[in-house]
């Protein structure tokens, strides 16, 4: 009875917060400072990427009508390319989640220091990180019913300051603060696409209610609806929100801004209570995202686990939660803000941030790649024209926005990126061989099983044939 009280399928309005929840984390606080040194054609950016993104999420949909499963982008490579394919896809998602929400976690701290401006120490900073870590990972292991609670309470507020200055601030729109469309002075082509480096990993999430396909009411619609809304959402406050920073903040100030949006309040109505309202909504907003990212560390290797690819105590679920996967994620995350704030070792940290957000990509273009394996490998005459023509075109823009990410990430992170992925390599070996050898096992009791077997009828039938029995 406690475990029907604790688990409860996500429907369409949860899932899209998840969603929503997972691509805004803090960035969204810097973002634009982060683009304004390349001028007003980052906005154009914004736009291509948005249609790249909302066409993975497309994708997404349409591989869940396929298979609703559990471990999204995992369940479709695994189904396209076997089993390697489908552990590369796991291992990858899993390692970019728990480094994520390390990173997620000492991001807090920043904001925690404009709420609660004191005396900063490692001790104290290591505690409120910890602390953003462990609570939402206390609402997951809770079940279900609680992770969607917390991710809509949180997505609300989160976004009612958003949307405030998103939309408050297009009444104080100054065209004079705007700077110049190319103020990188170079090509705009270039300058476009070093804006879009920035911008590429601000969509990452669009994967996150096909990754809790099988925890969803209806996944066969809800997961494509989820993921358009939830991208197409966050496009709309990322967009109208650089638009009005850019508009009440001059350009010369925006650019060596460290509080974008706190200054947008500050320009709209004096004072300097803008600063306290956004570092409260940045809070919420990564205590959110890390809720949803926690529960993807978790769904990943659950769907492997499940296929015999990743350690069996993976599979285990309580409440709909595979809680194991959420202990381990949480800890490996833990230990690594550990070592950020007792080692020194910032530079290996923000190393291993770069890394996975080039991990990410791997499950995208998997994910893309396997639908285009499923069009062109399907029967084309059972497929009507114009959806087949539609579905490959969209298949096409996702696997170009993944490949996108993996150029935006810079030639280091791809090189270490491919070495820490090959490094999964090992791990599959393990693994396999593991499986290899319990089905050898297997057959070999099997085959004695028969032999004993065939024994006994034999014996069996002499004892007939004994008793005179026909």
């Amino acid at each position: 009875m406690l475990d029907q009280h604790h688990t409860r399928r996500f429907g369409l309005p949860t899932a899209t917060a998840l969603v929503m929840g997972n691509i805004i984390g803090g960035g969204i606080f810097l973002l634009p400072a982060s683009v304004a040194p390349y001028g007003t054609l980052s906005l154009l950016a914004f736009v291509v990427l948005t249609v790249g993104a909302i066409a993975l999420a497309l994708v997404f949909g349409r591989l869940a009508r396929r298979d609703p499963s559990t471990g999204g982008p995992y369940v479709h490579a695994r189904a396209a390319f076997g089993d390697f394919a489908g552990f590369l896809s796991a291992w990858s998602y899993w390692t970019m989640t728990w480094v994520s929400n390390a990173a997620l976690a000492v991001a807090a701290v920043g904001y925690v220091h404009v709420l609660a401006p004191g005396h900063a120490s490692k001790g104290m900073d290591l505690a409120i990180a910890l602390l953003a870590l462990w609570l939402p990972a206390l609402a997951n292991l809770a079940g279900t019913r609680w992770i969607g609670a917390v991710q809509l309470v949180s997505t609300v507020l989160k976004f009612i300051p958003l949307l405030f200055v998103a939309v408050v601030g297009l009444f104080y729109f100054d065209p004079a603060n705007i700077g110049p469309f190319n103020a990188g002075g170079g090509s705009a082509v270039g300058g476009m696409s070093a804006a879009a480096a920035i911008l590429l990993y601000s969509y990452l999430g669009v994967e996150s209610a096909s990754m809790s396909a099988g925890e969803m009411e209806n996944p066969e619609r809800n997961v494509g609806r989820a993921s358009v809304l939830g991208t197409i959402g966050a496009a709309v406050v990322y967009l109208l929100g650089t638009v009005s920073v850019f508009g009440t903040v001059a350009h010369k100030d925006l650019v060596n801004s460290t509080a974008p949006f706190s200054d947008a309040v500050d320009a709209m109505f004096g004072g300097t209570w803008g600063g306290t309202l956004i570092a409260l909504a940045a809070v919420v907003s990564i205590v959110g995202a890390l809720n949803g990212w926690i529960l993807m560390s978790a769904q990943a290797p659950y769907a492997a686990a499940k296929d015999g690819l990743f350690p069996a105590v993976f599979a285990n679920r309580r409440r709909g939660v595979p809680t194991v996967g959420v202990f381990v994620g949480v800890i490996l995350a833990s230990l690594l803000t550990v070592v950020n704030y007792t080692s020194g070792s910032n530079g290996v940290f923000a190393t291993l941030v770069l890394i996975t957000t080039f991990s990410a990509t791997v499950p995208y273009l998997l994910a893309a790649g396997a639908q285009l394996y499923f069009l062109l490998a399907g029967r084309r005459d059972e497929v009507r024209t114009g959806r087949f023509v539609w579905d490959l075109v969209l298949a096409l823009a996702g696997f170009g926005f993944s490949f996108w990410l993996v150029s935006g990430a810079g030639y280091a992170a791809v090189y270490q990126g491919v070495l820490f992925l090959f490094a999964g390599v090992l791990v599959y070996v393990v693994i396999a061989a593991r499986r290899q050898s319990q089905g050898a096992d297997g057959a070999v009791a099997g085959e004695g099983a028969a032999v004993a077997g065939d024994g006994t009828a034999a014996a069996g039938d002499g004892t007939a044939a004994e008793a005179g029995i026909p």
